[in-house]
């Protein structure tokens, strides 16, 4: 699947640029590991490697890891960089779903 099918997928689509070797991204993997469990059956979540999909996270505009981006419709509607608590991340992807 291309990126750009991907975060139109569905109408809120959550999205995880990260790399192996970040420690930053390490820490979150947990908590990625949790918010899918819990928006399974509403929200497609895609977790990218960096390394292995450079193209998409040019597009994305990716700058710093791990990014955290919501698309709303195929837009970006939210963007987080750095480490984020599962409950704000859980709440902010909530809070698109109508």
């Amino acid at each position: 699947m291309t990126f750009e099918a991907a975060i139109n997928s569905a109408p809120v689509v959550l999205v995880e640029f990260y790399a192996s070797w970040c420690p930053h991204c390490q820490r979150m993997m947990p908590v990625m590991d949790q918010v899918k469990e819990l928006v399974d059956g509403e929200v497609p979540v895609f977790q990218l490697d960096i390394d292995e999909n450079q193209e998409a996270a040019n597009s994305a505009g990716v700058k710093s890891i791990p990014s955290f981006l919501i698309y709303n419709n195929g837009v970006e509607a939210w963007r987080h960089t750095g480490e984020i608590d599962g409950n704000d991340l859980l709440a902010k992807v909530q809070s698109y779903i109508s």
